[in-house]
């Protein structure tokens, strides 16, 4: 029996956005160096060992906006997954880009459901198959419907949204390509732990996927959740953590005998540092630290954004920056808009660009009160205290009273007066909210639009956000109930 057992390591992460320098509070956690020391040491250790990325490499590094992902790609090449998917921010520099860096990558990129709409052709090889240690391995790639809110305006790119009609493009490859020779199906997603659950549910177990290793969600695991008989698992977000699988596969069995999972710490305590990566990393950190090494300016304390689903200090501060001195009475800033979770003091050029690194146009719209509070419990719906929407911060003046428990807007005011139902209100959103505004906001565009033709009054969000931080020196912001949610 000994001699059917194959032993398999699969190392994985999901949602990198571009975390490549350490945190060296308490000792030195995370980072491309030690991260692709602790691939390396398991990949000595073990005699059989993949390692996997399940999506969103792209944004929330200097060096990844410097260079628009080519410097990810490079570095990338260096820690040599052995197949990435892709998530929804790798069309942020736009799908055509996209197709360039793919060509650019020494790694197999897979996704199985974005194709174009004229002829339904893919836009990437949907699958990959991975021969070791004996075994055949098949990988599906699926990402999640967000990538539609990207290139809402590519309207040749369509991709399969639907749970249900992901499940069957799952089923098609498998009764396609798994032939008797494949021992393992692995579905390599990036739709988050909750659509993750959705998709488990809808798999046939006739098709034998046998693992799904997920992202998108950001979610830090204790343990795998299994549904359907199938375990799925993430490992959280950034460099500071990887996901490990250690498995054993009965080759006479035709099956998984055995399956442990754990998220590891990366730190200097687990990781050695790789030179050749800290070498290649240094290269471009040196370049854009001479660009970007300025202080823009000095906030009175460190400041904090520790949940996209809540009021924050940071999302206050944002929020009333672009509607300071403007044309509109509300600022909606999407929570996602914003990248770090604490800020501050001293706020560089490059601080601020992570910070804030969709940098696009800034839309103003005329709503009704009607419409407004329609827009605002559309918001406060259950799905958001999932993870699962788009959540926003409000400039100052607004305060929103909901009850989780009845799903009633108790209290809806603007500078201490009651919206009402004829009201009108202007209110900004990004290029990125007002292009989806319809799935966002939860009423449609073209009837907002009869109230006054909406339009650009900013072109970028960090030229008033760069401009405001330099002529405002000593910025604080409090949490201060201008969100209210009670049970």
């Amino acid at each position: 029996m000994e001699d059917s057992i194959t032993k398999l390591t699969i190392l994985h992460s999901n949602d990198l956005h571009g975390d490549f320098l350490p945190k060296t509070v308490g000792g030195e956690t995370g980072g491309l160096v030690r991260l692709s020391g602790y691939i390396n040491k398991v990949r000595a250790e073990k005699e059989n060992c993949l390692y996997v990325v399940a999506g969103d490499m792209f944004r929330g590094s200097i060096i990844d906006q410097e260079y628009q992902g080519l410097s990810t790609i490079d570095l990338m090449n260096s820690l040599r997954p052995d197949v990435a998917t892709v998530g929804n921010h790798e069309v942020d520099y736009g799908l055509a880009h996209l197709l360039f860096l793919e060509k650019c990558a020494r790694f197999p990129i897979i996704n199985a459901d974005l194709y174009v709409t004229m002829n339904s052709a893919r836009l990437f090889q949907p699958y990959l198959n991975v021969e070791i240690g004996g075994l055949r391995i098949l990988f599906i790639g699926l990402l999640t419907e967000e990538v539609l809110a990207s290139t809402r305006q590519e309207k040749i790119i369509g991709s399969f949204i639907d749970i249900k009609q992901a499940a069957r493009e799952v089923g098609i490859i498998c009764d396609n390509y798994r032939t008797v020779k494949t021992d393992m199906t692995i579905l390599l997603t990036h739709v988050g732990l909750e659509m993750d659950k959705k998709l488990a549910s809808e798999l046939d177990p006739d098709w034998g996927v046998d693992m799904i290793i997920g992202g998108h969600s950001h979610t830090f695991m204790s343990k795998p959740e299994v549904v359907n008989g199938i375990p799925i698992v993430q490992a959280g977000t950034g460099t500071s953590v990887i996901g490990q699988i250690d498995l054993q596969y009965d080759r006479e069995q035709k099956k998984i005998v055995d399956f442990r999972w754990k998220c590891m710490p990366v730190n200097d305590r687990t990781a050695p540092k790789d030179p050749v990566m800290e070498e290649l990393l240094n290269s471009y950190r040196s370049k854009t630290d001479s660009k970007y090494k300025r202080v823009v300016t000095r906030w009175a304390r460190k400041l904090t954004h520790p949940s996209r689903e809540q009021e924050t200090e940071m999302g206050n501060l944002y929020a009333d920056a672009l509607q300071w001195e403007s044309s509109f009475d509300i600022m909606m800033m999407g929570s996602g808009s914003i990248r770090k979770k604490e800020l501050g003091p001293v706020i560089e050029y490059q601080d601020m660009l992570e910070n804030t690194p969709f940098d696009d146009a800034l839309w103003m719209l005329e709503v009704t009160g009607d419409q407004f509070r329609r827009i605002v419990k559309h918001l406060m719906r259950d799905d958001a205290w999932k993870g699962e929407t788009e959540f926003y911060q409000f400039s100052k003046g607004v305060h929103i009273r909901y009850n989780k428990t009845t799903k009633e807007l108790e209290e809806l005011t603007f500078r201490g007066e009651e919206i009402t139902p004829g009201m009108r209100l202007k209110i900004a959103l990004q290029n990125y909210h007002y292009t989806n505004f319809d799935e966002f906001m939860g009423v449609p565009l073209e009837e907002v639009k009869a109230n006054m033709r909406p339009r650009v009054v900013a072109t970028s969000v960090n030229n008033i956000i760069e401009e405001f931080f330099a002529t405002n020196e000593g910025l604080d912001a409090h949490v201060e109930g201008r969100i209210e949610v009670v049970e």
